[in-house]
């Protein structure tokens, strides 16, 4: 049954759109039939036996309305194979073509070359190829051979990817393939076996050209169609099914994704119409009234689907298509090393080298042309002497210093005119030092450049000479002054408990210590003890009763566990009130609210925290709030437009950048008053990278270099000069990055000056208390004794009553022990409100009542 039969019934049955996928001929046929009914036709072409395209010719639609939209973009083979034989600057070789290959298609190119000069001979490959080089060797004289082994050194294959594996096998076995021949296999739809194949099969230079789509940034959102999920095994690359495709099934998806976008906005601006049911085969027939109203809608829309962006802009057809150019160098090793040389899309041209290159005894004599981006401490301005070129120094420098010295080139080194690394813009041109490359002002990058996938689809990266991880800026909390630091381990009850307990305990010792028989104790002694205990000294042996030593040891046991707490809770507070700063991660960054934080717009730090703050597969929803602030106003509002405003933004305001933690640990290090540090710093498997043209024949070399720099330690000790550890200022990191250990920080006087200032009231309250007890003792003797007696020379009493004891004592003994009451040990009892010195000796202190009625009388004599 025919294509236009098909469609048919399908009108009958009632449709708003018709999608096909077929070949030129039966889209004829189909795209006359749509015209006549006005129904809205998406047209994806496949090609015969996987040949390569050329383009369809339709017929003209009546009244000029068109309803046929070619989703498949148009052919561009023609003009990729221009590019390719202008970069290459060959004059004279040969297109090889399929039997299915419509040699018209071919036509604006030979017309193009023919106008530049160039020699180009053509010829059909029929089925039977193994036949086709037996005739040639029967037809042909030996001379004529030869010129025809000379003209397969250039070869352009327009076949099939069967077709072409089967061609160069034969020209090798026939010996009609050269080392040093050059073939260019062109076809939109091959696959990675295929490529391998055709490489390894091949005796000399293999180039293949091939139609690719735009990988997605992010691996998590690579399966997510306008807000719908597919499965993985048509999105994930590492699955391997999506390569195995044919280019026109993409196609087919993205249409169907393409007509459900249209029909959704129909139904949202509420101008749907009913679905067409018409009977194509009566000539009363009328075309659907809706069909020019959903064809509108469906142009108007654009979607993102597998094979990138589809829209129907440029006259009814879809415009964005993408190739990439793949093949090895000339060597005798070839088809063992397949990279992508350049790439090409309708807009740009070709982007990358295609160049043979044959590079041997390193780059001796080479002046390369770097361009850069002043980044500290990657790339800064040098001393610079008047009339002389700009010097340039820092870590890529020395890094850029040591290759050359390696590899025995020379550069000369400019600045990038707008101060960007490089990102792409809407219309799909590159920026900053990115630009330059593509563009071919510069050889190299130089600069704290990092690798990400959207640079490096469109230039070459050397291997990655510094690892890269995004890190957040602050400004060090500024330290209060706590005079009373060393309370803070236990709250104002705690002390208050701790305090009211002395006393407490205090008149429980008193109370029970007086109903002991033996030695009481007065309060004052008891309150002592308490107080003596609490502070773990020790204390003279005078509890005697058992519920008193029950009450002591438990006060004991209380104190200590007091101390104890003290001690390691004060440690605790010490620790913690060291710790540089309460931001550490960027999830304690998004839930705080006391700082404003960004980075530069149009940055690969701005693109990683898009990236994951608007992938819906993220789950840790902290991006997304950090994305949220950092986007704010398209960026303006907290992001910056350089690294050098950021931080000095952070040092003047409550602000905190995010940036390369490699750029910030550097501010950190060298900021003249030592008050910003850096936190974060999560891995990263990015790095930064020496950008170089695409296809570049220097990217091997440098790569090379670089790993030998790794494996010396040259290295390490270059960034060991930029990034010392030991300094005027210290960083203070977290995780992988504290690379030593914690250093203890003593304690500063303002943490003491409470305690101090403890010790100095109760120093003052001592000396108060003192006075007062001085002038009670002074008070007490004027009202109590004679004013001659307050004169009396205490060295008399003593002799006056030793002689009356030396004359009484002999008629009269006394009970109890004899009385010592020499000068030099007075054993008179003291009294604190006595007016003599307190000199009893504790070991005198208990005398019986009969010594004390003695010493009375013996007073009352005096």
């Amino acid at each position: 049954m025919s294509s236009s039969v098909l469609a048919c019934e399908l009108m009958n049955q009632g449709i708003l759109a018709l999608v096909s996928s077929t070949g030129c001929a039966s889209a004829s046929a189909i795209q006359s039939l749509t015209d006549a009914m006005h129904i809205p036709h998406l047209f994806i072409q496949r090609s015969s036996d996987r040949s390569p395209r050329t383009a369809c010719r339709f017929n003209p639609s009546p009244g000029g309305q068109r309803y046929t939209l070619a989703a498949r973009p148009p052919v561009k083979l023609n003009q990729v194979m221009l590019s390719l034989v202008q970069e290459l600057a060959w004059k004279k070789f040969i297109i090889f073509y399929d039997m299915e290959y419509d040699i018209r298609g071919l036509q604006s190119f030979l017309d193009q070359t023919s106008r530049e000069g160039v020699d180009v001979a053509l010829q059909r490959v029929e089925r039977n190829i193994s036949q086709v080089f037996a005739d040639l060797f029967t037809t042909m004289k030996t001379e004529e051979l030869n010129r025809y082994r000379d003209t397969l050194r250039r070869a352009i294959l327009l076949l099939s990817p069967t077709t072409a594996h089967s061609f160069i096998l034969q020209a090798v076995e026939t010996n009609l393939a050269s080392k040093d021949s050059h073939w260019v296999f062109v076809n939109e739809e091959i696959s990675d076996g295929e490529i391998l194949e055709l490489t390894h099969s091949a005796l000399g230079r293999m180039t293949v050209i091939r139609q690719i789509f735009p990988q997605w940034r992010d691996a998590s959102s690579r399966c997510v169609r306008q807000s719908h999920r597919i499965s993985s095994l048509l999105c994930d690359p590492q699955e391997g099914y999506l390569q195995n495709l044919q280019v026109s099934n993409l196609y087919l998806y993205d249409s169907v994704l393409m007509l459900a976008n249209a029909f959704y906005r129909k139904l949202e601006d509420r101008k749907w119409h009913s679905m067409a049911s018409l009977n194509c085969i009566k000539k009363s027939t009328k075309p659907w009234n809706g069909g020019w109203s959903m064809l509108e809608t469906i142009q108007k829309g654009n979607i993102s689907g597998m094979t990138g962006l589809m829209d129907f802009k440029d006259s009814g057809s879809n415009s964005h298509v993408y190739f990439e150019i793949l093949g090895s160098s000339f060597s005798e090793t070839f088809g063992k090393d397949i990279k992508r040389l350049a790439t090409w899309d309708s807009e740009h041209g070709l982007n990358g080298s295609l160049k043979e290159s044959r590079i041997e005894n390193g780059m001796q004599g080479v002046t390369v042309k770097v361009v850069t981006l002043l980044e500290d401490p990657f790339v800064m301005v040098a001393e610079n002497i008047l009339g002389q070129p700009k010097r340039y120094k820092g870590f890529s420098i020395d890094v850029l210093d040591a290759l050359a010295k390696s590899l025995g080139f020379k550069y000369d080194i400019y600045q990038v005119t707008d101060s960007k690394y490089g990102s792409q813009l809407p219309n799909g041109s590159w920026n900053g030092m990115i630009g330059d490359l593509i563009n071919k002002k510069a050889d190299v990058a130089v600069s704290a450049l990092t690798i990400t996938p959207e640079r490096e689809s469109v230039v070459d990266f050397s291997k990655r000479y510094l690892d890269y991880s995004v890190g957040i800026l602050l400004r060090k909390p500024v330290e209060r002054l706590d005079m009373f630091s060393l309370l803070a381990p236990f709250e104002p009850s705690v002390w208050a408990c701790v305090a009211a307990s002395i006393p407490v305990v205090g008149v429980l010792i008193f109370l029970l210590n007086r109903l002991h028989p033996t030695a009481p104790l007065s309060y004052d002694v008891s309150k002592l003890i308490c107080f003596v205990l609490f502070v773990c000294s020790g204390g003279d042996g005078v509890i005697g009763s058992v519920a008193l030593r029950i009450v002591m040891g438990s006060w004991w046991l209380f104190t200590l566990i007091v101390c104890s707490s003290y001690t390691a809770n004060l440690a605790a507070y010490l620790t913690v009130s060291r710790m540089d700063h309460h931001i550490r991660t960027f999830q304690d960054l998004s839930h705080q609210m006391e700082l404003d934080y960004g980075t530069v717009r149009d940055s690969a730090v701005y693109d990683y925290f898009r990236n994951k703050g608007t992938n819906p597969m993220e789950q840790d929803t902290a991006f997304a709030e950090l994305w949220r602030t950092i986007s704010r106003n398209e960026g303006r509002d907290f992001s910056v437009s350089s690294p050098s405003e950021g931080i000095r933004k952070v040092t003047k305001t409550p602000y905190a950048f995010l940036w390369d933690m490699a750029v910030l640990e550097y501010a950190a290090l060298t900021d003249d008053d030592c008050s910003v540090t850096v936190s974060g710093g999560s891995g990263s498997s990015k790095g930064y990278g020496i950008a170089l043209q695409h296809g570049s024949p220097y990217r091997d070399l440098f790569s090379q270099r670089i790993l030998e720099l790794q494996e010396r330690g040259d290295l390490d000790v270059l960034k060991q000069k930029w990034w010392p550890r030991t300094g005027r200022c210290a960083l203070s990191l977290s995780g992988a990055h504290s690379g030593a250990p914690p250093v203890g920080r003593s304690l500063k006087l303002h943490s003491f000056t409470g305690v101090f200032c403890i010790l100095a009231a109760g120093l003052l309250l001592a000396c108060i208390v003192a006075a007062l007890e001085a002038w009670w003792r002074s008070y007490n003797c004027r009202a109590d004794s004679p004013k001659e007696d307050r004169e009396v020379n205490l060295e008399q009493v003593h002799r006056r009553i030793n002689s009356l004891l030396d004359d009484d004592l002999p008629h009269k003994q006394l009970p109890g022990p004899a009385l010592d009451i020499s000068p030099q040990v007075t054993q008179m009892p003291s009294h604190p409100h006595s007016c003599s010195p307190d000199r009893t000796d504790t070991r005198t202190r208990t005398l019986n009542k009969e010594q004390m009625r003695t010493m009375t009388e013996m007073c009352c004599t005096v």
